[in-house]
This record gives structure tokens, sequence and C-alpha cells, in this order.
């Protein structure tokens, strides 16, 4: 189908890996940005139209997104850049996907489903890792038992993360760590509350993060308890809970933040083309009913992140205009459970073998 479409952010580093993709999929998506000189090289390189604006005008943005079916925005830190965007995509009636894991964006997000449907569009964040996986595999567990209480998800990667994703992190790691607990959002010190988890490769320690799960899981399956873990190894969990404060209080500091960020835009470009092609993510899921009586639980085994997330982001882009969705959403609600499937090499299980 020909969807007229563009990808903001996309001279970063995930922009540049779903431009790659869409192309391979047949697709000739504008390549958009606030930065010429990183924009033209990539347009040229891949033989696209590109163009550049920045957010800071709602009037603006709507003026070049105004004819185009769907919007991927790729630019973090999302608390940032979302708003203009989601503004402008309400106002010109276009699609608005983003890759964020910002819970803080997701809740922000979730506020303007009214307006979503009255505008006719779909606001769907987390079109890429870890949430769509998360959310798709939270629903498909939820769905097994009646009125699931409880939900905990385990994440398993050893990801060598993009400057555009440490930002990100950087927006949710500021803020301290954070549950659902009753359908509220309480806090949870950085690493505490570490247990073990039996991934289908074999059994981890994680710790709670504050990963945006805590908002998407939450609205996928009502469920109004949600834990987000991350495997990391005990020790490594010890030192970020004593750590934490101090890092929080560095965080907020504009100098600092701004001087990480230039240093690992520098030094660590994210993962090479053969850790893309190699590497895998593991994930866990466990719905359990109020009375712990009923439960159910799933795995996934898949490809390496930033693979995945371009190779979803743009089926994702494919099934919004096919199906047009409504409302704000999660990846799950707008596609189903089963949406995390349509990328080869994702494995769902439903047993281990002991």
């Amino acid at each position: 189908m020909a969807i007229r479409w563009m990808i903001y952010g996309a001279n970063g580093y995930t922009g540049q890996l779903v431009a790659e993709e869409a192309i391979k999929r047949g697709h000739e998506p504008i390549l958009a940005g606030r930065n010429r000189e990183a924009l033209l090289p990539l347009a040229k390189r891949l033989g696209l139209k590109y163009m550049v604006f920045d957010l800071s005008d709602v009037k603006t943005v709507s003026e070049a997104i105004g004819d185009l079916d769907v919007v991927y925005h790729a630019a973090g830190p999302f608390s940032q850049t979302s708003e203009p965007m989601v503004k402008a995509c309400l106002a010109t009636g276009t699609h608005y996907l983003d890759i964020t894991g910002e819970y803080t964006v997701m809740e922000a997000i979730y506020k303007l489903h009214d307006a979503a449907l009255a505008n006719k569009i779909a606001l769907i964040s987390g079109v890429g890792f870890d949430i769509v996986p998360s959310d798709c595999l939270a629903l498909y567990v939820a769905q097994k038992i009646s009125a699931p209480y409880t939900i905990d998800i385990g994440i398993n990667t050893h990801i060598k993360i993009s400057p555009g994703t440490f930002k990100s992190m950087m927006e949710m790691s500021t803020g301290g760590g954070w549950v659902r607990r009753n359908g509220d959002l309480v806090p949870l010190a950085i690493g505490a509350g570490g247990r073990r988890i039996r991934f289908s490769h074999g059994e981890e320690y994680a710790i709670p993060v504050p990963f945006a799960d805590i908002s998407a899981a939450f609205r996928s399956t009502r469920a109004p308890n949600i834990t987000s873990y991350l495997r990391m190894p005990r020790a490594a969990g010890m030192v970020a809970r004593v750590t934490a404060p101090l890092s929080q209080m560095m965080m907020r500091s504009p100098f600092i933040r701004h001087s990480t960020i230039n240093l690992l835009e520098r030094y660590f470009p994210g993962p090479t083309a053969e850790l893309r092609a190699h590497d895998r993510c593991y994930l866990w899921a466990r719905a359990m009913n109020r009375e712990g009586t009923a439960s159910a639980e799933a795995w996934l085994e898949m490809p390496e992140a930033y693979r995945f997330t371009a190779e979803i982001g743009v089926r994702a882009v494919e099934r919004v205009v096919e199906w047009h969705p409504v409302g704000a959403l999660t990846p799950s609600q707008a596609f189903g459970p089963d949406f995390v499937l349509d990328v080869p090499g994702v494995v769902r299980l439903d047993k281990l073998v002991s």
C-alpha cells in the first residue's frame, strides 16, 4: 500500500534503522528532524525526501505533516518532544506513533484518548522494544485468567544502548523507581524489590525498574498491580540502590546531563550490525488473580532490541493505516497480543521444559 508517512528524528540511531527497514518493505517515508547537516547525507544515501523543522511551534509542525497518514516519532527524550508533535497530529488528523519507554509520556498521551477519538486518529506510544513485546505478552497472559490482579514482567537483554535511548533512560531515572499498586503509581527505591526470574534460557536476578510497562500494561490489562523487572546481577542491583540518590541528583543538573549526552554520542554509537544480527532478548510475564488461585505465564525469545524496533515499527505503520484504530492506545490494544509475533524470529512459549 502507498503510505504517506514521516520519520521524525530520522538521523538518530533508531530512526536510521527504521528508514532502512522501510525501504526494504517498499516504503518511501519522508525523513525529518531539526538538523539539516545530519539529514541531508542520510536522505542522499537512502534516496528519500527530507524536511527540516523543529518542534518549537505547533503551527509549523502542523503545516509540515498536514498531508501525511502517519508520523513515526523517534526523537527523544519524548518528555521534551512528544507534546508538540501529538498536538500537531490531533490538529491535522494524522496518526501518531512513537518509540518512547517513558511512562510519564504515556500517562500524558492516554489522557488524550477522547481527543484522539474525536479526531479519528490513533495515538500509540511504545511501538518498539521493550513496550511491544512486554505489552503484548502482558495482555496475552492476562486474557488467560479471569480478573487479573497482578502482572509481573521480566526483561532480559544485553542491549548496548544508543545515545537516544540513554536520553530517555535519564528522564526516567531522575524520577526514581516506580511500580503500580492498587491502580496508582507509587515510588520504589532503585534496587529494592529484587527477585529471581526464570526466563526461557535460565534463571536470572532482576530488579524493578520504572519502564513504561507500569502504564502500558495497566491500560491494556486493567490489572491494578504492575511491576516491570530488568535482569541485573545482584551486586549491580545493590550498587544501584546505594548510588541512586546521588545519580538522580547529578542528572538533574543540566550541565551534567548535557555533558553526559555529548560523551555518549561521541563514544557509544549503539550496537553494531553484527550484534543486531545475532543478539537475542528474553521476556517473561505472569498474571495472577487477587486470591492467588489462578495464574498464567508465558515467555518470549526474540531478536536484538534495535533490530526488533525497526522491524516492528514499520509493521506498526502499515497496520495503523490498514486497520485505522482510533484513540490513545497501547500496541496490544491497537493490534492485538499476537502483534509481536509479526517479526520473524520471535517465539512465544507457554511452557518450559524442565
